[in-house]
């Protein structure tokens, strides 16, 4: 039973999705000029597709906005953190001598 368990824990962890080497995010303005091609008479309204691509845009521009000011908060706090643990560790040092 250990070697089982022990062959689990070697194992490393599945990342949750798969993307190509080459994928790329659409940015905001890939959306906006995004056109698409007239097929016959049933074909796509071009007033709504541009409405719901500057829709889609927006939202994308809000989300690119909130995940940056996420990785700013993140990078913030992992400094806070470096200096916090370096002063608590220089101050166990002296205290130990």
């Amino acid at each position: 039973m250990r070697t089982f368990l022990r062959h689990l824990r070697a194992e490393p962890p599945r990342p949750a999705f798969y993307r190509a080497g080459s994928y790329v995010p659409l940015k905001p303005w890939q959306v906006r000029e995004r056109t698409f091609t007239r097929r016959g008479r049933r074909g796509v309204d071009a007033v709504e597709v541009a409405e719901f691509l500057n829709r889609v845009a927006d939202d994308l521009a809000e989300v690119y906005a909130a995940l940056g000011s996420s990785r700013r908060d993140t990078e913030r706090i992992k400094d806070a953190l470096r200096c916090w643990q370096s002063r608590h560790a220089r101050e166990d040092l002296a205290a130990r001598r």
